[in-house]
């Protein structure tokens, strides 16, 4: 027998010899083999997660029928439209502005019909709309907000400025046949003009970085744009004379005109051209159009249905080609709007809506066709015609871009004024209801003892624990599966033995992660769980024996220590894959960690069931995208009997939305951060206390960029507070460390061996 052979037996018994029971095969004892060997399981797991919420997308139209079973139904939808698209703030009382100066006078321009003016007219604190207005020299027949798309300007729809076609001048047909107009500037598409090179970096729009900040805050580029329509529709209807009142838009402006006539019913009647579709497909539209839960309530023939019986008229038109925008946009197919039209549900006796269109083919935008039924819906029957007379801009020195920048900064102010007041929100929505007490008390100097029940806390907590479960993370309406555990032996070393597991959750969605036995557990004994949880772009190994300076291989120190580890994969690996995950998610109102608490919980339910656990204590301890998971996981899921977050910790309403932080995401390519009004209900404090009273850490190093030592020590005094009130102080702790992005293993793990009652090792 030569050399080579004998070697390679001797290294085989050694191993053997060497194996825990049961670790001499390949699975884990009581599994079965896991078989995809060469594939990788990130990829696979990526890939099924995308199949899962596509199916979910798909069946989203036939679940929507549950929200639209009586009459109460439509008031109770079109509430809901309103709060998905941010339109909830109370407007301004309206005055109409004319404003100018000696170069540009109030003034713009005169035919022999109307007169046009450059106004303003307030909206929110500090928002104003601003456009044009047009007055016919008689009578008006009736009054019309026109809404250009985010690309035109008011100007252009009303043949002031080159740009728009004469036929598609639609503003200037309704002026010229008596209408009076209100034509507002939307926010542009055009990129952030800046010399910022992180701003750069993350390659936003205007009505991106309006829409990244508002979504975290409960409001939206398209709730803004529809108040500004809104409250020139309050300012028509206070005028003395009050014909009818409509609303016509184009493209981005067909989408703002859409859903301001579904959500307030003075509107009389309203032209959608260039926009309307199905939109099963909305998440690979521009990001700016991403709408929490829209598809479980709405298409857009359910947003239709809230128009009628008033007048709704579709034109199918040519829309912009738009790539690039974090999603992309071009004229849809006539097959998919005339079928989303058909889908358009109408009672007995409702007035059919008018779809425009070539035989087929676009026409327009605000071809004579969709005009004249337009006009016809606002009891208008007169001949729409264009004569040759065109309006001249009298402003010697107007710049649209201006008038631009004002927008986008009045919006900006407003968002940012909701960040700074937001913390105040959220203690009346939260603290202040489980602890009425607290919203009256006052100065004290004396000396008290907590006076404050945990037990109570834990129990007024419940339905806000299900409050940020189901409207702040997001749920599938899926029961697991069976768990059909499929294991395979993948490291060696002499303190323990690692395997990769794998685990169904939901049809196409599955569970993976790496187990670590310590090999010196004994028959019949218990041991307490730490789950390791890897950042972004990690995967399990990260964490195990990567020899990473960020992760400093804790899942497999701590399994030396004598804990049993599990380190899970979180999806949000592969860049814009698992951001485009949670695009779609969203359509559907749910995120990425909609999926992450379901692989979790089915993780929790089979590390229970094995021999060597000890299912009381499971511990939670992830780094960055991870310290991010343990703010939410352990927060939903109570099987977790205490959580650390490491390298995330911080005020993350500001570390989303603000615009004046170096630290923020505003400033970065992690689109997918927003979650819906969050900045308003759950930061970090709140989550934490949504934990109480387990056990709960944060690791922060001093030179760690992902936040700043003054934000994070502020949120997390919060906490501290709290665990003080109510008795338990002795079960938080906060370690700095002087150190950036990266597991610091000292306090921390003296922490999990305290909580979990487990013995540390000798110096």
């Amino acid at each position: 027998m030569n050399r080579t052979v004998i070697i390679l037996i001797v290294c085989i018994l050694a191993s053997a010899l060497c194996s825990p029971v049961g670790a001499a095969v390949s699975a884990l004892a009581g599994t079965k083999p896991l078989e995809w060997q060469q594939e990788d399981l990130s990829e696979r797991l990526m890939d099924g997660a995308h199949l899962f919420i596509e199916r979910q997308i798909q069946q989203s139209r036939a679940k929507r029928a549950r929200f639209w079973i009586s009459e109460t139904s439509v008031a109770e939808n079109r509430r809901r439209l309103r709060e998905i698209i941010g339109a909830v703030d109370s407007r301004l009382p309206v005055r109409m502005e004319r404003f100018g100066d000696d170069a540009n006078p109030a003034q713009v321009a005169e035919t022999a019909k109307y007169r046009v003016f450059q106004v303003r007219w307030p909206v929110l604190g500090g928002v104003f709309g601003e456009g044009l207005l047009v007055q016919p020299k008689r009578t008006p027949v009736a009054r019309v907000v026109v809404v250009p798309d985010a690309d035109q300007t008011p100007e252009q729809l009303l043949g002031l400025a080159p740009g728009v076609e004469s036929q598609e001048q639609f503003a200037r047909r309704l002026a010229e046949n008596g209408f009076e107009l209100v034509i507002p500037a939307l926010v542009s598409r055009a990129r952030l003009d800046t010399e910022d090179t992180g701003l750069k970096r993350s390659d936003q729009t205007y009505r991106e970085w309006i829409y990244r900040q508002g979504f975290q805050m409960g409001r939206h580029i398209i709730g803004y744009e529809v108040q500004k329509v809104l409250a020139a529709v309050d300012w028509f209807e206070k005028r003395d004379e009050s014909p009818r009142i409509g609303v016509v838009g184009y493209a981005e402006g067909g989408l703002i005109a859409f859903y301001a006539a579904a959500i307030d019913t003075r509107i009389d009647a309203v032209l959608v051209s260039g926009y309307f579709d199905a939109r099963e497909n909305v998440w690979a539209e521009p990001i700016y159009r991403n709408v929490w839960s829209l598809l479980r309530r709405f298409g857009d023939a359910e947003i239709a249905s809230l128009i009628l019986p008033r007048s709704l008229a579709v034109e199918h038109s040519p829309a912009p080609t738009v790539t690039g925008h974090k999603g992309d946009w071009c004229t849809p197919d006539f097959t998919s709007v005339s079928r989303e039209f058909r889908c358009i549900p109408a009672g007995p006796g409702t007035a059919k809506p008018t779809l425009v269109h070539d035989d087929g083919a676009p026409t327009g935008p605000g071809s004579i066709r969709a005009i004249e039924a337009f006009a016809r819906g606002l009891g208008v029957k007169t001949g729409m015609g264009l004569s040759d007379e065109t309006p001249t801009d009298r402003r010697g020195s107007f710049e649209p871009d201006s008038r631009q920048r004002r927008a986008v900064r009045q919006i900006e102010n407003h968002v940012q004024s909701l960040v700074r007041e937001s913390e105040h929100v959220r203690d009346r929505f939260f603290l202040y209801e489980v602890m009425p007490e607290l919203a009256e008390r006052r100065w004290s100097t004396k000396r008290r003892h907590p006076t404050h029940s945990a037990e109570k806390f834990v129990d007024g907590a419940k339905p806000f624990r299900e409050r940020f479960h189901t409207e702040g993370m997001g749920r599938f309406d899926e029961p697991l599966l069976a768990p059909n555990t499929r294991t395979r032996r993948i490291l060696d070393t002499q303190e323990w033995t690692a395997y990769d597991v794998v685990l169904d959750v939901f049809g196409e969605l599955f569970a993976w992660g790496v187990l670590i036995i310590p090999r010196d557990i004994q028959t019949g004994e218990r041991r307490p769980v730490v789950v390791c949880q890897h950042g972004r772009n990690g995967v399990p190994r990260s964490t195990i024996d990567a020899n990473s300076t960020a992760y400093n291989d804790f899942a497999a120190r701590l399994a030396e220590r004598g804990f049993v580890t599990f380190a899970p994969h979180n999806l949000y690996r592969g860049e814009d894959r698992y951001r485009w995950l949670d695009r779609k998610a969203n359509t559907v109102k749910a995120t990425l960690f909609s999926f992450i608490i379901a692989q979790h919980d089915q993780i929790l339910r089979w590390l229970d069931t094995l021999p060597f656990v000890d299912g009381e204590h499971i511990a939670f301890y992830g780094l960055s995208y991870g310290g991010e998971t343990a703010m939410r996981v352990p927060t939903i899921l109570e099987k977790y009997c205490l959580s650390i977050c490491s390298g995330d910790f911080n005020q993350w309403t500001r570390k989303v939305a603000a615009t004046d932080q170096p630290f923020s995401f505003m400033r970065s390519i992690e689109w997918e951060m927003p979650y819906w009004n969050l900045g308003h209900t759950f930061d970090y404090a709140e989550m934490t206390c949504l934990m109480v009273p387990r056990p709960f850490m944060v690791e922060r190093g001093h030179l760690d960029l992902v936040g700043r030592d003054r934000w994070v020590a502020h949120e997390y005094a919060k906490v501290r507070w709290l665990y003080a009130q109510l008795g338990i102080a002795d079960r938080t702790e906060i370690e700095f460390f002087q150190g950036g992005h990266s597991i610091n293993g000292q306090r921390t793990f003296e922490f999990l061996h305290k909580h979990l009652n487990w013995p540390a090792p000798e110096d």
